[in-house]
Protein backbone atom coordinates (compact mmCIF):
# COMPACT_ATOMS: atom_id res chain seq x y z
CA UNK A 1 0.00 0.00 0.00
CA UNK A 2 2.61 2.67 0.62
CA UNK A 3 4.78 1.10 -2.24
CA UNK A 4 2.09 2.06 -4.56
CA UNK A 5 1.32 5.57 -2.80
CA UNK A 6 5.06 6.19 -3.17
CA UNK A 7 4.95 5.64 -6.71
CA UNK A 8 1.75 7.54 -7.16
CA UNK A 9 3.37 10.52 -5.77
CA UNK A 10 6.51 10.12 -7.75
CA UNK A 11 4.52 10.03 -10.97
CA UNK A 12 2.60 13.17 -10.12
CA UNK A 13 5.81 14.95 -9.37
CA UNK A 14 7.19 14.03 -12.85
CA UNK A 15 3.92 15.21 -14.39
CA UNK A 16 4.39 18.26 -12.85
CA UNK A 17 7.87 18.49 -13.70
CA UNK A 18 7.09 17.74 -17.32
CA UNK A 19 4.65 20.47 -17.30
CA UNK A 20 7.32 23.01 -15.68
CA UNK A 21 9.80 21.97 -18.62
CA UNK A 22 7.29 22.38 -21.34
CA UNK A 23 6.15 25.89 -19.68
CA UNK A 24 10.49 26.71 -20.09
CA UNK A 25 10.86 25.46 -23.39
CA UNK A 26 7.78 26.97 -24.60
CA UNK A 27 9.03 30.58 -22.95
CA UNK A 28 12.60 30.38 -24.57
CA UNK A 29 11.09 29.28 -27.51
CA UNK A 30 9.35 32.94 -27.98
CA UNK A 31 12.53 34.47 -27.47
CA UNK A 32 14.13 32.61 -29.99
CA UNK A 33 11.17 33.40 -32.75
CA UNK A 34 11.43 37.30 -31.34
CA UNK A 35 15.20 37.45 -32.42
CA UNK A 36 14.26 35.41 -35.56
CA UNK A 37 11.42 37.50 -36.28
CA UNK A 38 13.67 41.00 -35.77
CA UNK A 39 16.55 39.05 -38.03
CA UNK A 40 14.01 38.44 -40.83
CA UNK A 41 12.76 42.25 -40.45
CA UNK A 42 16.29 43.71 -40.42
CA UNK A 43 17.80 41.75 -43.49
CA UNK A 44 14.49 42.16 -45.34
CA UNK A 45 13.34 45.81 -45.26
CA UNK A 46 17.52 47.22 -43.82
CA UNK A 47 17.90 50.30 -42.00
CA UNK A 48 14.27 51.74 -42.01
CA UNK A 49 13.81 48.53 -40.01
CA UNK A 50 16.05 48.42 -37.19
CA UNK A 51 16.43 52.33 -37.21
CA UNK A 52 16.20 53.91 -33.26
CA UNK A 53 13.05 55.90 -34.50
CA UNK A 54 11.04 52.49 -35.47
CA UNK A 55 11.86 50.91 -32.42
CA UNK A 56 11.00 53.66 -30.16
CA UNK A 57 7.85 53.65 -32.50
CA UNK A 58 6.97 50.33 -32.46
CA UNK A 59 7.50 50.11 -28.10
CA UNK A 60 5.35 53.61 -27.86
CA UNK A 61 2.54 52.45 -29.65
CA UNK A 62 2.47 49.00 -27.82
CA UNK A 63 2.67 50.28 -24.76
CA UNK A 64 -0.83 50.06 -23.53
CA UNK A 65 -0.78 46.04 -24.54
CA UNK A 66 2.26 45.69 -22.56
CA UNK A 67 0.48 47.44 -19.17
CA UNK A 68 -3.00 45.22 -19.78
CA UNK A 69 -0.74 42.02 -20.61
CA UNK A 70 1.20 42.57 -17.09
CA UNK A 71 -2.08 42.88 -15.26
CA UNK A 72 -3.58 39.83 -17.35
CA UNK A 73 -0.44 38.06 -16.22
CA UNK A 74 -1.74 38.00 -12.83
CA UNK A 75 -5.00 37.05 -12.99
CA UNK A 76 -4.26 34.28 -15.11
CA UNK A 77 -1.70 33.15 -13.04
CA UNK A 78 -4.29 32.72 -10.39
CA UNK A 79 -6.22 30.19 -13.07
CA UNK A 80 -8.61 33.29 -13.77
CA UNK A 81 -9.47 35.51 -16.64
CA UNK A 82 -10.39 39.16 -17.24
CA UNK A 83 -12.41 39.77 -20.24
CA UNK A 84 -13.20 43.29 -19.17
CA UNK A 85 -9.53 45.05 -19.90
CA UNK A 86 -10.45 46.48 -23.38
CA UNK A 87 -13.74 48.31 -21.74
CA UNK A 88 -11.74 49.54 -19.36
CA UNK A 89 -9.39 51.09 -21.30
CA UNK A 90 -12.24 52.66 -23.15
CA UNK A 91 -13.41 54.17 -20.31
CA UNK A 92 -10.40 55.17 -18.36
CA UNK A 93 -9.20 56.89 -21.73
CA UNK A 94 -12.91 58.70 -21.60
CA UNK A 95 -12.23 59.38 -18.00
CA UNK A 96 -8.27 60.79 -18.71
CA UNK A 97 -9.53 62.86 -22.05
CA UNK A 98 -12.54 64.59 -19.89
CA UNK A 99 -10.55 65.63 -16.83
CA UNK A 100 -7.43 66.28 -19.01
CA UNK A 101 -7.64 70.12 -18.34
CA UNK A 102 -6.71 69.25 -14.66
CA UNK A 103 -3.14 68.41 -15.38
CA UNK A 104 -1.39 65.08 -16.14
CA UNK A 105 -0.96 63.95 -12.68
CA UNK A 106 -4.74 64.27 -12.08
CA UNK A 107 -6.24 63.04 -14.90
CA UNK A 108 -3.94 59.92 -14.97
CA UNK A 109 -4.67 59.12 -11.39
CA UNK A 110 -8.51 59.68 -12.03
CA UNK A 111 -7.99 57.32 -15.11
CA UNK A 112 -6.22 54.55 -12.81
CA UNK A 113 -8.83 55.38 -9.97
CA UNK A 114 -11.64 54.80 -12.08
CA UNK A 115 -9.86 50.93 -13.44
CA UNK A 116 -8.85 50.41 -9.83
CA UNK A 117 -12.49 50.84 -8.86
CA UNK A 118 -13.91 47.91 -11.44
CA UNK A 119 -11.00 45.39 -10.84
CA UNK A 120 -11.81 45.43 -7.48
CA UNK A 121 -15.90 45.06 -7.98
CA UNK A 122 -14.44 42.47 -10.41
CA UNK A 123 -12.24 40.34 -7.88
CA UNK A 124 -14.52 41.21 -5.05
CA UNK A 125 -17.50 39.57 -6.67
CA UNK A 126 -15.63 36.58 -7.66
CA UNK A 127 -13.99 35.31 -4.39
CA UNK A 128 -17.57 36.68 -2.55
CA UNK A 129 -20.33 34.54 -4.30
CA UNK A 130 -17.59 32.08 -5.92
CA UNK A 131 -18.48 32.80 -9.94
CA UNK A 132 -16.58 32.20 -12.83
CA UNK A 133 -14.12 34.81 -13.62
CA UNK A 134 -15.34 34.69 -17.21
CA UNK A 135 -19.14 35.13 -16.48
CA UNK A 136 -17.85 38.26 -14.10
CA UNK A 137 -15.71 40.00 -15.90
CA UNK A 138 -17.74 39.47 -19.57
CA UNK A 139 -20.36 41.12 -17.64
CA UNK A 140 -17.91 44.24 -16.65
CA UNK A 141 -16.97 44.31 -20.15
CA UNK A 142 -20.63 45.26 -21.58
CA UNK A 143 -20.94 47.41 -18.47
CA UNK A 144 -17.54 49.23 -18.70
CA UNK A 145 -18.66 49.58 -22.21
CA UNK A 146 -21.45 50.97 -21.32
CA UNK A 147 -20.63 53.66 -18.99
CA UNK A 148 -18.00 54.60 -21.40
CA UNK A 149 -20.54 55.65 -23.81
CA UNK A 150 -22.29 57.45 -21.31
CA UNK A 151 -19.72 58.90 -19.95
CA UNK A 152 -18.65 60.09 -23.42
CA UNK A 153 -22.48 60.84 -24.44
CA UNK A 154 -21.28 58.37 -27.45
CA UNK A 155 -19.01 61.10 -29.03
CA UNK A 156 -15.00 60.95 -29.14
CA UNK A 157 -13.77 63.64 -26.27
CA UNK A 158 -10.91 66.07 -27.22
CA UNK A 159 -7.85 65.89 -24.32
CA UNK A 160 -6.88 69.24 -23.14
CA UNK A 161 -3.07 70.04 -25.23
CA UNK A 162 -2.69 73.18 -23.19
CA UNK A 163 -1.92 71.55 -19.80
CA UNK A 164 0.37 69.17 -20.55
CA UNK A 165 -1.36 66.03 -20.22
CA UNK A 166 -0.32 64.27 -23.85
CA UNK A 167 3.34 64.66 -22.64
CA UNK A 168 2.63 61.26 -20.70
CA UNK A 169 2.38 59.78 -24.73
CA UNK A 170 4.20 62.05 -26.39
CA UNK A 171 7.31 63.03 -23.83
CA UNK A 172 10.37 61.49 -24.23
CA UNK A 173 13.14 61.04 -21.38
CA UNK A 174 16.26 61.75 -23.39
CA UNK A 175 15.48 58.95 -26.31
CA UNK A 176 12.89 57.03 -24.37
CA UNK A 177 9.24 57.63 -24.94
CA UNK A 178 7.82 58.31 -21.58
CA UNK A 179 5.05 55.29 -22.09
CA UNK A 180 7.79 53.15 -22.69
CA UNK A 181 9.64 54.33 -19.22
CA UNK A 182 6.38 53.68 -17.39
CA UNK A 183 6.20 50.17 -18.80
CA UNK A 184 9.26 49.04 -17.93
CA UNK A 185 8.95 50.24 -14.24
CA UNK A 186 5.80 48.30 -14.57
CA UNK A 187 7.69 45.36 -15.19
CA UNK A 188 10.41 45.49 -13.02
CA UNK A 189 8.20 46.41 -9.89
CA UNK A 190 5.98 43.15 -11.59
CA UNK A 191 8.70 40.65 -11.02
CA UNK A 192 9.85 41.56 -8.19
CA UNK A 193 6.32 41.12 -6.49
CA UNK A 194 5.90 37.61 -8.42
CA UNK A 195 9.69 36.77 -7.29
CA UNK A 196 10.73 38.49 -4.13
CA UNK A 197 7.16 38.78 -2.17
CA UNK A 198 5.16 36.71 -0.19
CA UNK A 199 2.03 38.17 -2.82
CA UNK A 200 3.92 36.56 -5.49
CA UNK A 201 4.25 32.83 -3.75
CA UNK A 202 0.73 33.25 -2.90
CA UNK A 203 -0.38 34.00 -6.24
CA UNK A 204 1.32 31.08 -7.79
CA UNK A 205 -0.37 28.91 -5.02
CA UNK A 206 -3.53 29.87 -5.39
CA UNK A 207 -3.00 29.22 -9.28
CA UNK A 208 -1.50 25.45 -8.73
CA UNK A 209 -4.29 24.31 -6.52
CA UNK A 210 -6.64 27.24 -4.76
CA UNK A 211 -8.75 24.87 -2.70
CA UNK A 212 -5.48 23.17 -1.60
CA UNK A 213 -3.59 26.64 -0.60
CA UNK A 214 -6.98 27.92 1.29
CA UNK A 215 -6.68 24.34 3.16
CA UNK A 216 -2.79 26.13 3.97
CA UNK A 217 -4.28 29.25 5.46
CA UNK A 218 -3.66 31.28 2.53
CA UNK A 219 -5.80 34.44 2.51
CA UNK A 220 -6.89 33.40 -1.32
CA UNK A 221 -10.01 36.07 -1.10
CA UNK A 222 -7.20 38.87 -0.98
CA UNK A 223 -5.15 37.62 -3.37
CA UNK A 224 -8.07 36.95 -5.75
CA UNK A 225 -9.07 40.90 -4.84
CA UNK A 226 -5.49 41.93 -5.44
CA UNK A 227 -4.51 40.07 -8.79
CA UNK A 228 -8.26 41.86 -10.30
CA UNK A 229 -7.37 45.30 -8.77
CA UNK A 230 -3.72 45.39 -10.28
CA UNK A 231 -5.35 44.46 -13.61
CA UNK A 232 -7.71 47.20 -13.59
CA UNK A 233 -5.35 49.63 -12.30
CA UNK A 234 -2.88 49.09 -15.19
CA UNK A 235 -5.94 49.14 -17.47
CA UNK A 236 -6.38 52.41 -16.39
CA UNK A 237 -3.09 53.39 -16.91
CA UNK A 238 -3.03 52.02 -19.96
CA UNK A 239 -6.34 54.05 -21.32
CA UNK A 240 -4.46 57.26 -20.11
CA UNK A 241 -1.42 56.64 -22.08
CA UNK A 242 -3.86 55.69 -24.66
CA UNK A 243 -5.60 59.15 -24.53
CA UNK A 244 -2.63 61.16 -24.71
CA UNK A 245 -1.26 59.26 -27.79
CA UNK A 246 -4.97 59.43 -29.50
CA UNK A 247 -5.12 63.21 -28.65
CA UNK A 248 -8.62 62.06 -27.15
CA UNK A 249 -10.72 59.01 -25.22
CA UNK A 250 -13.19 57.44 -27.75
CA UNK A 251 -15.40 55.20 -26.01
CA UNK A 252 -15.59 52.46 -28.97
CA UNK A 253 -12.07 52.21 -28.79
CA UNK A 254 -10.11 49.24 -27.03
CA UNK A 255 -12.31 46.74 -29.09
CA UNK A 256 -10.84 43.35 -28.51
CA UNK A 257 -7.63 44.80 -26.50
CA UNK A 258 -8.34 41.58 -23.83
CA UNK A 259 -7.70 39.10 -26.82
CA UNK A 260 -4.26 40.80 -27.59
CA UNK A 261 -3.44 40.65 -23.58
CA UNK A 262 -4.45 37.11 -23.44
CA UNK A 263 -2.39 36.14 -26.64
CA UNK A 264 0.44 37.91 -24.95
CA UNK A 265 0.71 36.08 -21.73
CA UNK A 266 -0.20 32.95 -23.37
CA UNK A 267 2.44 33.44 -25.80
CA UNK A 268 4.86 33.91 -23.31
CA UNK A 269 4.49 30.56 -21.87
CA UNK A 270 2.45 31.19 -18.70
CA UNK A 271 -0.60 28.47 -18.61
CA UNK A 272 -4.05 29.05 -19.01
CA UNK A 273 -4.68 26.81 -16.01
CA UNK A 274 -2.88 28.89 -13.44
CA UNK A 275 0.27 28.21 -11.29
CA UNK A 276 3.09 28.80 -13.68
CA UNK A 277 4.07 31.90 -15.15
CA UNK A 278 6.36 34.69 -15.80
CA UNK A 279 6.23 38.64 -16.11
CA UNK A 280 9.59 38.57 -18.03
CA UNK A 281 8.08 36.22 -20.82
CA UNK A 282 4.84 38.32 -21.30
CA UNK A 283 7.22 41.15 -22.13
CA UNK A 284 8.52 39.35 -24.87
CA UNK A 285 5.16 38.22 -25.86
CA UNK A 286 3.77 41.45 -25.96
CA UNK A 287 7.34 42.59 -28.40
CA UNK A 288 6.92 39.52 -30.50
CA UNK A 289 3.16 40.32 -31.30
CA UNK A 290 4.28 43.89 -31.78
CA UNK A 291 7.11 43.31 -34.32
CA UNK A 292 4.94 41.31 -36.26
CA UNK A 293 2.35 43.45 -36.79
CA UNK A 294 5.04 45.93 -37.22
CA UNK A 295 6.26 43.42 -40.33
CA UNK A 296 3.39 43.39 -41.87
CA UNK A 297 3.33 47.06 -41.84
CA UNK A 298 6.63 46.86 -43.80
CA UNK A 299 4.84 44.56 -46.12
CA UNK A 300 2.12 46.93 -46.69
CA UNK A 301 4.43 49.53 -47.48
CA UNK A 302 5.83 47.86 -50.10
CA UNK A 303 3.19 46.66 -51.97
CA UNK A 304 3.23 42.86 -51.10
CA UNK A 305 -0.51 42.76 -49.96
CA UNK A 306 -3.13 44.98 -48.99
CA UNK A 307 -4.42 44.20 -45.63
CA UNK A 308 -7.08 46.53 -43.48
CA UNK A 309 -6.33 46.62 -40.19
CA UNK A 310 -9.50 44.23 -39.42
CA UNK A 311 -6.98 41.48 -40.29
CA UNK A 312 -5.07 42.13 -37.50
CA UNK A 313 -7.90 40.94 -35.55
CA UNK A 314 -8.14 37.63 -37.39
CA UNK A 315 -4.41 36.93 -37.46
CA UNK A 316 -4.26 37.65 -33.07
CA UNK A 317 -6.98 35.26 -33.39
CA UNK A 318 -5.29 32.30 -35.50
CA UNK A 319 -2.17 33.36 -33.10
CA UNK A 320 -4.02 32.49 -30.19
CA UNK A 321 -5.87 29.28 -31.31
CA UNK A 322 -2.00 28.39 -32.44
CA UNK A 323 -0.15 28.84 -29.30
CA UNK A 324 -2.64 27.35 -26.60
CA UNK A 325 -3.15 24.14 -29.11
CA UNK A 326 0.98 24.01 -28.87
CA UNK A 327 0.09 24.72 -24.71
CA UNK A 328 -2.90 21.94 -24.41
CA UNK A 329 -0.33 18.88 -23.94
CA UNK A 330 1.83 20.68 -21.28
CA UNK A 331 -1.78 21.90 -19.68
CA UNK A 332 -2.74 18.37 -19.43
CA UNK A 333 0.31 17.48 -17.77
CA UNK A 334 -0.51 19.58 -15.11
CA UNK A 335 -3.75 18.62 -14.43
CA UNK A 336 -2.94 14.79 -14.18
CA UNK A 337 -0.69 15.66 -11.71
CA UNK A 338 -2.70 18.20 -9.95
Amino acid sequence: MVTGTTTDVRGARQMSQWAAAGSLFQRQGVLVVLVGVFALGAWRYGENFYSSFNIWEMLRNNSYFGLIALGMTFVIMTGGIDLSVGSVVALTAVTAAHTSSEGPYVATGAAVVVGLAVGLINGGIIARFGIQPFIVTLAMLLAARGMALIVADNATVPVDYASGFVDIGQRNLGRVPMPVAIVTVAYILGSLILNFTRFGRHVLAVGGNEEAARLAGLPTARITLGVYAMSGGLAGLAGAILAALAYSGTPTGALGWELSAIAAVVVGGTLLTGGLGSVGTTLVGVLLIGLIFNVLNFERSMGTFQLNVYWENVIRGAFLLIVVIIQSPFTRQRQLAA
